[in-house]
């Protein structure tokens, strides 16, 4: 390969090329533009306000509403009961949920610091316990807003059927 020399006196200058960059720094640009969403804050705030003074209502102690899930020698569910009193289906879980909590949702409510222990059968099959859990957690109304319904739940230590 043979290196040509440059005539005396001449200097090749190398210029760079600026328009293809900045073309390139533009279309980077855009694309980031075009592609950043903003997302919108998720969840729900809650907010604590000092407490006045002791008012008339519900009681301050709450006990855990217990909800026990029976079971069938299959593990399908046999009977749902909230505290002694049997129900026929999830759906009527739910509607003694929310009568045990009434209707006052702000904080201070007995609503808020409401508690439910769920106590399950050892061998009743998980979806129950996922449609009971369902119906006690909350609900969407008809303006299409998430109203919470139980917050806390524990679940009672299990215990194996005897053999």
């Amino acid at each position: 390969m043979r290196i040509r020399k440059s005539v005396a006196g001449t200097t090749d200058k190398v210029e760079m090329q600026m328009t293809p960059m900045i073309d390139i720094v533009f279309q980077l640009l855009v694309f980031f533009v075009m592609s950043f969403k903003i997302v919108e804050v998720e969840g729900d705030f809650n907010v604590k306000m000092p407490a006045a003074a002791p008012s008339e209502g519900p009681p301050t102690e709450t006990f855990p509403i217990t909800v026990r899930l029976e079971a069938d020698a299959q593990g399908k569910l046999a009977g749902i009961r909230v505290g002694g009193k049997g129900l026929a289906s999830f759906q009527a879980l739910h509607l003694e949920i929310r009568s045990l909590l009434g209707d006052d949702r702000g904080p201070g409510s007995f609503a808020e610091s409401a508690e439910v222990e769920l106590d399950v059968d050892y061998n009743l099959k998980y979806e129950y316990v996922v449609h009971a859990i369902t119906a006690i957690s909350g609900y969407i109304d008809e303006q299409g807003n998430i109203v919470k319904l139980i917050e806390k739940l524990k679940f009672a230590p299990p215990k194996k059927p005897p053999s």
